[in-house]
């Protein structure tokens, strides 16, 4: 494993027990929300703290981008890190969320790292080398059509610009499909897409600590991963579509019709 993946395992391994722990006393937890149906706790910051100083420790000239306390520094190298994707499910108890760490180089991800403390399920990957679920080596399904296929996304639940479109592409996607599935941490479904649980995954209006670690999952477990008309700009836009190769084309014939001029930009 490369010395700043390993960094990164480590840092997500100490989040992960502080979100453990915490998960064990809900109601004791502070919480507040950023905007409407955006929720962060004391769990989040702490997470993030653990993880920004095990990094910064290893590599103290390194940039910074953190979902809670935003931009810090200036580097070639930059960490990009969600602390507690799924804050949602956390605060309810419901076991799906995930922390999400990638490293960009000159804005390219080179190393990703998302970890399932609930499961204990390390997803790793590396520019080049591969994806990994604890050491194992991973890779996107195999299924040719979209009608056997079981397809992972998120509903807008922030900003609803957007949800004609989305109601489109889901009311047509339900019936072309094997069936959709709503987890609600999209780190954990690109990571699940890279390891062959989903066949496909989309969805609209992600942020880049999101993704940038999933989709480097997903290219380097084999599949393809692109912005809502296939094209390299989904880190930029927020907009993904990711999959094996045959479902992730399938996908985007389906969603074509529902793109509106604002998500083709």
């Amino acid at each position: 494993m490369h010395p700043m993946l390993n960094t990164a395992v480590k840092a997500a391994r100490r989040a992960g027990a502080i979100i453990n722990r915490a998960s064990n006393d809900l109601d004791q937890l502070t919480v507040r929300a950023k905007r409407e149906n955006d929720f962060v706790s004391e769990v989040d910051h702490g997470a993030e703290q653990a993880i920004i100083d095990t990094l910064l420790t290893a590599y103290p000239g390194h940039a910074i981008l953190a979902e809670e306390s935003g931009v810090t520094g200036e580097s070639e190298y930059q960490w990009v890190i969600d602390p507690l994707d799924g804050t949602t499910n956390f605060l309810h108890g419901f076991p799906q969320y995930a922390i999400s760490i990638a490293l960009l180089h000159n804005g390219v991800p080179t190393h990703g790292v998302v970890y399932d403390p609930t499961r204990n399920e390390l997803f790793t990957a590396s520019r080049g080398v591969g994806a990994f679920l604890n050491d194992r080596r991973i890779r996107v399904s195999k299924r040719a059509k979209l009608k056997e296929s079981l397809i992972g996304t998120g509903f807008p639940f922030r900003d609803f610009s957007h949800l004609d479109a989305y109601l489109g592409m889901f009311r047509d996607l339900v019936q072309k499909t094997a069936g959709l599935r709503r987890p609600g941490s999209a780190a954990l479904d690109l990571a699940w897409t890279a390891a062959g649980r989903t066949d496909g995954f989309f969805e609209i209006g992600l942020n880049l600590w999101d993704i940038a670690a999933g989709c480097l999952l997903v290219t380097e477990a084999g599949g393809l991963v692109g912005d809502l008309t296939g094209e390299d700009r989904h880190l930029q836009s927020g907009h993904v579509v990711a999959g094996n190769p045959k479902v992730f084309v399938q996908l985007l014939q389906a969603i074509e019709p529902h793109l509106t001029l604002p998500l083709k930009a």
